[in-house]
């Protein structure tokens, strides 16, 4: 059942990322391979002007052992993997770098902190993660928001992940996404709070006017099949046919990107967004295309 295709980064996402080349990244504890790889991959594309942050015989071992030349970059010696990430987050306070890229180190620790407000870089709204899926080069995108930050969002955080995907999407050619907030089922339960949340959600992006097509709740089935959609009778503007699945919790989210990278070889291009320097926090065992394909991502979500 496991997929055996060669995971492949989309055109779409390098292309409207070269419009803004040479972008100064912080890459975070650089000294592994992959992260090295993915970096050398991205500084081949124009799109990243690269400051390791790391051990830097470490570093400069993995670079030569890539044949990667590095000597025209900055290297910041800091040999203790978790004193990297405040680094990083002082570089982009003083906005030496404008993304921060994860390599060899925790989600948690390198978000601990960022977070901190006296870094300055978060801004006012609440921030989130999203993942723009692909199988093929050419292909149309399936966004999924939050599988990977906020963990189980109440509706007042889900109006700020709703906001910050709208403007993505826009960011990537979508003028007017079509977004599903997923629940379990399509009626609106009270048994089910995620049905409730949806139809809520619905309702105050109709009342904001949103540059969007909100409609919830749907089920994944419903969200992403015309055929689906039409066996249950369910008509509305994105039922079939979504661009974006608005997740319950987090752990929906991360399944469902985890069953479609393993089980479909898809490209999974994860940031964080919605704050004032894009973070790229792929998984420690994500293959160097999609982490090539995130800070693509992370590039387009600049301002």
């Amino acid at each position: 059942m496991i997929s055996n295709k060669e995971i492949v980064c989309p055109n779409n996402l390098l292309n409207f990322a070269l419009k803004k080349k040479d972008v100064t990244a912080g890459i975070v504890n650089a000294g592994k391979p992959l992260p090295m790889l993915s970096v050398m991959d991205a500084v081949k594309e124009n799109l990243i002007l690269p400051i390791f942050i790391g051990d830097k015989p470490e570093i400069e071992k993995c670079a030569k052992d890539l044949q990667f030349d590095i000597s025209k970059y900055e290297i910041v010696h800091e040999p203790n993997e978790n004193n990297t990430a405040k680094i990083a987050a002082e570089l982009a306070s003083k906005g030496k770098i404008r993304i921060i890229v994860k390599g060899h180190i925790h989600t948690d620790v390198l978000m601990k902190e960022v977070l901190k407000r006296d870094y300055n870089i978060i801004g006012k709204n609440r921030i989130s993660h999203i993942w723009h899926m692909t199988l093929e080069k050419d292909d149309k995108p399936l966004i999924i928001t939050d599988g990977a930050l906020n963990v189980l969002p109440n509706v007042k955080t889900k109006m700020h992940i709703l906001k910050n995907v709208v403007n993505f999407c826009n960011r990537i050619g979508i003028e007017r996404p079509k977004i599903a907030v997923l629940s379990a089922t399509e009626e609106v339960l009270e048994s089910v709070q995620s049905s409730l949340d949806a139809k809520q959600i619905t309702d105050l992006a109709k009342e904001e006017n949103i540059n969007a097509d909100v409609f919830g709740p749907l089920a994944f089935d419903n969200s992403v099949s015309k055929k689906s959609a039409a066996i249950k009778g369910i008509k509305n503007s994105v039922a079939g046919q979504a661009d974006v699945l608005l997740v319950p919790s987090v752990e929906t989210g991360n399944g469902l990107v985890k069953m479609m990278i393993y089980f479909m070889g898809a490209c999974a291009a994860g940031v964080v967004i919605g704050g004032k320097v894009p973070v790229v926090i792929t998984s420690r065992s994500d293959d160097a295309p999609a982490r090539l394909a995130s800070m693509a991502a992370a590039v387009v979500a600049l301002d």
